[in-house]
Parts: C-alpha cells; sequence; structure tokens
C-alpha cells in the first residue's frame, strides 16, 4: 500500500499537471471504483468542475474542486493516479477516465480496493475516515512531545503503534521498520517503555525516513508509480524492510524476520533494543 512518501510524490507530480484544469468529460469504465454523495452520482457532481488544489492528508489524496466540492482518492494496495497530455488507451486495470480541458487523468487498479470519494468540502472535517487521523509526521506540529503523548497508555508494541493511523498518520510497514532501525529501536518494545532520549531519537528518525523517501519519490517494488507513471528509488536505500535473512548494512548480522502487529517485521537485534 502507498504510504505517506508515495503519497505526497503522487500529489506533487500530480499538481503540476491538473491544478486549474476543467474536467470536461468522464468515463467511468468500473463503476465501483468511484462514490458520489446522497443523491447526487458521481459524474454529475465531477463533470466541469476546476480542479483548484490537491492537498494529502495521511495514504488519502484531497483534490479540491471548485464550488465547493473535494474528491478523495484512496490508492489502497494497487491503485494508480496517472496523468497524460494525449489520449491514451487505457491500461487494462483501468476504471475511470477524466478528461480535462488540457489532457487526461486515469484510475487504475489491479486489485480494485482502490476508491475516489466525492464529497461536499465542508463534510471533510467530519468525513469518519479522515477526523480519526492522528498527526502529520511532517508537520511543525508533531514534536518530540507531541509523540510521546501519542505513545503512552497501555503496553502495546512499538510497532502496533506507528502502524495505528489514529496515533500517527501516514506510517506504514516500510517506513515504520525503517525508522525504528535508524532510531536503534525494537519493534516488540513496549511503545510506553521508551526514555525521552530514545523517543527524540525516534521522532528524529521518522522525519528523516520519510523525507528520504519523499525525496527519492517513494519506494517501487511492484505497483507504486507516480502521476508520470515513474517508479520511486527509496528501495535502493532500505536498511531492513524486505531484506530478512540478509546481513545487517550496519554491523553484519542477520536481520530477522518476524509476525509482529500482523505485519512482517524485519529488525536487527544487534542494533536495535
Amino acid at each position: 500500500m502507498p504510504e505517506l512518501p508515495e503519497v505526497e510524490t503522487i500529489r506533487r507530480t500530480l499538481a503540476g499537471h491538473v491544478t486549474g484544469k476543467r474536467i470536461i468529460d468522464i468515463d467511468l469504465l468500473w463503476p465501483g471504483a468511484v462514490r458520489g454523495w446522497q443523491e447526487h452520482n458521481f459524474r454529475d457532481i465531477v463533470k466541469g468542475r476546476q480542479i483548484e488544489e490537491i492537498e494529502r492528508r495521511a495514504k488519502y489524496l484531497l483534490i479540491r474542486l471548485d464550488q465547493g466540492w473535494t474528491l478523495i482518492a484512496h490508492m489502497r494496495m494497487t491503485g494508480r493516479l496517472l496523468y497524460f497530455l494525449q489520449a491514451t488507451p487505457p491500461e487494462r486495470h483501468t476504471h475511470l477516465i477524466m478528461t480535462l480541458d488540457h489532457g487526461h487523468l486515469h484510475f487504475a487498479d489491479q486489485r480494485k480496493f482502490g476508491r475516489i470519494l466525492a464529497i461536499p468540502t465542508k463534510e471533510i472535517p467530519i468525513w469518519p475516515s479522515l477526523a480519526i487521523l492522528g498527526p502529520e509526521p511532517l508537520a511543525a506540529e508533531f514534536t518530540v512531545d507531541v509523540l510521546a503523548e501519542r505513545l503512552t497508555g497501555k503496553k502495546t508494541n512499538l510497532k502496533a503503534k506507528l502502524l495505528d493511523q489514529t496515533v500517527l498518520a501516514g506510517l506504514g510497514n516500510i517506513y515504520a521498520d525503517e525508522s525504528m532501525f535508524r532510531a536503534g529501536l525494537l519493534p516488540e518494545r513496549p511503545a510506553n517503555s521508551l526514555t525521552s532520549e530514545e523517543m527524540r531519537r525516534l521522532h528524529q528518525a521518522i522525519q528523516a525516513v520519510l523525507r528520504a523517501g519523499i525525496e527519492s519519490m517513494g519506494t517501487s517494488f511492484r505497483d507504486y508509480r507516480d502521476a508520470n507513471g515513474e517508479k520511486g528509488s527509496f528501495q535502493e536505500f532500505l536498511q531492513v524492510y524486505g531484506r530478512g535473512d540478509q546481513p545487517c548494512r550496519r554491523c553484519g548480522q542477520h536481520l530477522e524476520k518476524q509476525k509482529i502487529a500482523g505485519r512482517t517485521t524485519v529488525f536487527c537485534r544487534h542494533c536495535q533494543h
């Protein structure tokens, strides 16, 4: 599933193409990919609207339209939003084509889990999937004290807490593993056992890893592409994720692989404590 760096990369590459453009036609190849709002169907809401801005909240894209509407796009596991300047035959799993007054926007999703919802902009703050989200880890308001406050409470392991979107928004399996390795913390540690110094290291690691992921245009193993159809390159810099049983790049010992918080987790027991 695309995480914060991948969705942010899609936002940045897409915004340069479609901001200020008007949606002049809709070709809905699989109706299940979209949802309208109450008695308004998706096509009637979207057709003719101008794209004013594209924002990101956690792993969601918010495509702001004029006249008080917003499209919430969630890529899920295999979703893609691709921009084409010229009319282009849709790839096999394309479900939606928006023809703009300058270019074309395709939504494709092999697994059919991704969705695009049209919603009144005024409803965004109370829309359940967004209202429950924790703080943005790259926002100025996300301080060490905020992280410490979010990790207090029950003795849940650190990996589970970092994956909980109500605790921290946008972090997923890849960047959680990489952040814990950079901070030198074991994923099985109780989240409320961290010292002040460990909390500081974790805060710094989360932000550093996410920024590095964005600079590399995200992590591409199979499905993820930016809006130009290009792969990211952060997979070339991964220290632990996907490297179970391989030698640690820092100390040379074999990396362990376990199921923690329901997800495959890779870590170095020598470098992490």
